[in-house]
């Protein structure tokens, strides 16, 4: 089956241009002009991965992304960005973006930017409504269990909810401030390094047995789910 691509974006030599050089690549293409129209097709029937312009009128690409997020989507999601500065960079995996690509770019980038997404999205899979997979790490709903290479890891409760917000969401980068709000809530007033002292424990548990790191630090956005490093 083809994998089905979503662009969202306003300029049309663009849109042109992306849809005939995916195509010829063998995927099946769909196109939204604006922000609304690409939420609506989105909530109709979720593509494969979503090529998503930042500046747009009316609804920008990184409010369409907070809201796919909020809506619990995991489609991967390939933004297109006109300005090349951090700040604009970190705004946009901090809404759930997992990879961006600076205007003016060639097709072959994105091509292969396009690939490499659908290769992770295959990283992880549900092999059953209660469990999850994420390359030698299996962690189990029901039974609160989680293995590593068939070793079983003796994790506390909080360290179980944090392993299980990083394996929902390979190779998305995770800020601060949502880590927080999902496992401690907003109203948390307790210690302000509770985030880091966690991240060390689980870490060291998941690495005890000679396992690689698969939490890493992005310096200035938050932590990521991911083991190439």
């Amino acid at each position: 089956m083809r994998s089905t691509i979503l662009i969202v974006d306003d300029d049309e030599k663009i849109v042109s241009m992306l849809r005939r050089g995916l195509a010829f690549e063998g995927y099946d293409v769909q196109t939204a002009s604006n922000g609304a129209e690409g939420l609506s097709k989105l909530m109709d029937k979720e593509p494969d991965i979503v090529v998503l312009d930042v500046m747009m009128p009316q609804i920008d690409g990184f409010e369409v992304c907070r809201r796919l997020r909020e809506a619990g989507s995991t489609v991967p999601v390939l933004m297109l960005t006109a300005k090349d500065e951090v700040q604009s960079r970190v705004t946009g995996l901090d809404t759930g973006a997992d990879d961006y690509l600076v205007k003016p770019f060639a097709l072959e980038e994105l091509l292969a930017r396009v690939r490499a997404l659908l290769r992770r999205k295959s990283d992880i899979s549900s092999v059953a409504d209660n469990r999850l997979v994420y390359e030698d790490i299996i962690l189990d709903n029901d039974s609160r269990e989680v293995l590593r290479d068939g070793k079983r890891l003796e994790l506390t409760a909080k360290e179980f909810e944090l392993l299980h917000l990083f394996m929902q969401n390979p190779r998305r980068v995770l800020s601060r401030d949502l880590i927080m709000d999902k496992i401690w809530g907003y109203d948390y007033s307790g210690e302000s390094n509770v985030l880091e002292v966690y991240i060390a424990m689980l870490r060291q548990k998941t690495e005890e047995h000679g396992g690689k790191r698969v939490i890493q630090t992005i310096r200035g956005a938050g932590y990521i789910l991911r083991g190439d490093s």
